[in-house]
This record gives C-alpha cells, sequence and structure tokens, in this order.
C-alpha cells in the first residue's frame, strides 16, 4: 500500500478524493489546496494523497526520485515505461479498495491527477470495474490511450481536464489531444484553460472544488 497523507472531514467521510502527485513532487503538494476549495463546511469528503516510489527516470540521466513511471523521451506522445504506470494503477485501485472496504461507495470517490499523477488517474479511472464519481486531470496528458481497456462501468465518467495556456512542461497541446481522444472514446469531458504554465491557479483551484461539489452533490 502506498504511503499517504490523509485529510480526514469534521465529520464522518462518505466519499473520498485521491489525489495524485506529479514528477518529482510528493503527496505533500496539493494538500494545501484543500481549504480553498470553496467546498460546505460538512462536506465529508475524505482527501487522500499518495507519494509516488523513488525511482531512476530516463530524462533526467538516470536521476532517482519520486515518479509514478519512468519516462523515456520527451516527445509530444511520451515514450514511457507502461510496466510501470499499469504498476502504479493497481496501487492506486489498492487504494480505491481501501475506501470501499472502509464504507464509502465507488460512486462516491474522485480521482484526481496532475502530470504524471493525472496519466495515472487515466488510465485507472477508464478502466476501473466499478463506476466512479469522476476524474479530475490537471495539466496532465492521456498517456495510454492505445492500452488502456475501458470498463463499461465508467463509459459515462464525467471528465474535467484543466490546464495551462503557458505550459511548457506538458504543451496544452496535449491537454487538448486528450480532450479529443476522449470524445471519439465516447467520453463527454469539459475543458478549461488557463493563463498559467505548469502548475495550479486559484480559479482553478475554486473550479475543482465547484467539480466536486456537483458530482458528490454538496450543498
Amino acid at each position: 500500500m502506498l504511503n499517504c497523507e490523509v485529510i480526514e472531514p469534521a465529520n464522518t467521510a462518505d466519499a473520498a478524493v485521491i489525489w495524485l502527485h506529479g514528477l518529482g513532487a510528493s503527496g505533500h503538494d496539493f494538500v494545501p489546496v484543500v481549504p480553498h476549495l470553496g467546498l460546505p463546511h460538512r462536506h465529508g469528503i475524505r482527501f487522500v494523497f499518495p507519494h509516488a516510489p523513488e525511482i531512476p527516470i530516463t530524462i533526467t540521466g538516470g536521476m532517482v526520485m519520486p515518479a509514478w513511471y519512468d519516462i523515456l523521451a520527451m516527445s509530444v506522445d511520451r515514450e514511457i515505461d507502461l510496466e510501470q504506470i499499469e504498476s502504479s494503477s493497481a496501487a492506486v485501485r489498492e487504494l480505491i479498495q481501501r475506501e470501499l472496504d472502509a464504507g464509502i461507495a465507488s460512486e462516491r470517490i474522485v480521482l484526481a491527477g496532475f502530470s504524471q499523477g493525472g496519466a495515472v488517474a487515466y488510465h485507472t479511472a477508464l478502466s476501473y470495474p466499478k463506476p466512479l464519481a469522476g476524474l479530475l486531470a490537471l495539466s496532465t496528458y492521456f498517456a495510454t490511450a492505445k492500452e488502456v481497456e475501458l470498463s463499461d462501468a465508467n463509459k459515462a465518467l464525467p471528465i474535467d481536464i484543466f490546464h495551462g495556456s503557458r505550459d511548457p512542461m506538458v504543451p496544452e497541446e496535449m491537454g487538448h489531444n486528450a480532450s479529443q481522444i476522449l470524445q471519439s472514446m465516447g467520453f463527454a469531458p469539459r475543458y478549461r484553460s488557463y493563463p498559467m504554465q505548469h502548475e495550479v491557479c486559484m480559479e482553478e483551484i475554486e473550479d475543482i472544488g465547484q467539480s466536486l461539489r456537483e458530482w458528490l452533490k454538496l450543498t
């Protein structure tokens, strides 16, 4: 089981958000975002921020850092280690199962991911055998569009894509490509762009909060 930072709600949890960080970061990265999501005080969401394992990364000369998978080349489509992304997806499925075992319905579990974490979130959510509440894809790309086996349970999964128009690390073209591929698969993703680089901004954080309120029916 992945080590995680966990933020419990003020009252009993009845929903969960599993939020994956990007390359070289940690589960601590998005913890400070939670108070700024604009959620109602008694929202009931357990936030789970897992830490990726430390592995050598080819594009950084083999430097060891927290990562969900190795990146072999920085092409537009990215050349990645598919076996490692599958392994990370399996680890996220274990976290989902832990929430199910704790009494959270799958329909009240949201997956979120930034950059590398978003690629794993795409792969996990779209192939998960039980219906999920939604997918938040932040400054990321659909790395396994050709390999993922789509689940009938999530063929109507709500997907919100957020991207920076000035992103030098994951160009916005990659976010648009993901949206187009998803549409070709029968999904109806919502796409939002912000005048930012490879980061998050307050307007985006507020929009994420709105998505959570909508999907989890929070008032």
